[in-house]
């Protein structure tokens, strides 16, 4: 039986809690003041009708990593043994990801359980703070000076930060083992 990676009814719950929430308030404010709630509820649909076609290109891509990517496989490529490679690509997929932190969760974990190092989990997450399609609107506010050194800077402390990480992960995995002889 294949199950998905992630399952879980609390947040599917909290998710329709949520909606009949704004849902409710957004009733209230009609019988307040409708025109005010007819403008907001134009606005939504024309930034939904802006998104929507890159949300489908996200989930078609999404699912199309889901059903290709095995974990397995990439873990050889992400495992303690990766060398330059493993820093390289958990670089490039921190500042290539998009999307909440907490939908990278569940794959992170199951690469986790393959062999994923702990420091290369640091540098993905650390990465993930270059936006990628805000990168545009830094330079126009603060310059294209300000924005590269700003992105080499964030390149190079995750990569020191997964290294730091990497060593004292490694520290502890050796006092563990001498405790276990």
């Amino acid at each position: 039986m294949n199950t998905p990676a992630f399952k879980s009814p609390s947040i599917r719950w909290r998710g329709r809690k949520f909606l009949t929430i704004v849902i409710l308030l957004y009733f209230v404010l009609f019988l307040a003041d409708p025109q005010a709630v007819e403008a907001a509820l134009l606005k939504t649909a024309k930034a939904l009708a802006q998104i929507a076609p890159i949300l489908l290109i996200v989930v078609f891509f999404t699912a199309l990593l889901n059903r290709h990517l095995r974990p397995q496989a990439l873990a050889k490529h992400l495992g303690h043994e990766s060398g330059l490679r493993g820093w390289l690509i958990a670089l490039s997929a921190g500042i290539l990801s998009h999307g909440p932190m907490y939908a990278w969760y569940p794959m992170i974990e199951d690469l986790k359980k393959h062999g994923l190092r702990d420091g290369l989990v640091v540098t993905f997450f650390y990465a993930r703070s270059i936006k990628i399609p805000l990168l545009p609107l830094m330079v126009a506010y603060f310059g294209l000076g300000f924005t590269v050194l700003l992105g080499l800077y964030t390149v190079v402390a995750s990569l020191l930060q997964g290294l730091i990480l990497d060593r004292l992960c490694g520290r502890c995995d050796e006092g563990k083992e001498r405790n276990d002889d």
